[in-house]
């Protein structure tokens, strides 16, 4: 029997681990959802040669699928209650379990 993951594993989770986060996709309007953010999400990026790269430290907002009426997309704005900030969606990165992450870009904090 296959698991729905989005509706067994990403929604409890969302519903422990998700905070309060306001979504204004480019097209307009506003949609409140949950997500779990990380202020401080490493990436490695390695060269060509594999002997060298960089590490790049970004914000990210993993979120559940389902909450959208739409696939979230670069340039989507959202702001987090938690750190009274907004961000800009710079790259939207899909599982295929229902979830999808969003690494972001600092637009504006107090």
């Amino acid at each position: 029997m296959p698991i729905n993951w989005s509706a067994e594993v990403i929604g409890p989770l969302m519903g422990v681990f998700g905070e309060p986060v306001t979504y204004r996709p480019l097209a307009g309007g506003a949609l409140p959802i949950s997500g779990v953010f990380d202020n401080a999400y490493l990436k490695e990026v390695m060269f060509e040669d594999a002997t060298s790269g960089v590490t790049e430290v970004s914000a990210v907002l993993g979120v559940q699928l389902s909450q959208f009426p739409s696939v979230p997309v670069q340039n989507d704005m959202l702001s987090v209650a938690s750190v009274n900030t907004t961000f800009v969606v710079r790259e939207v990165r899909l599982d295929s379990r229902g979830g999808a992450k969003l690494l972001l870009s600092k637009v504006s904090s107090p």
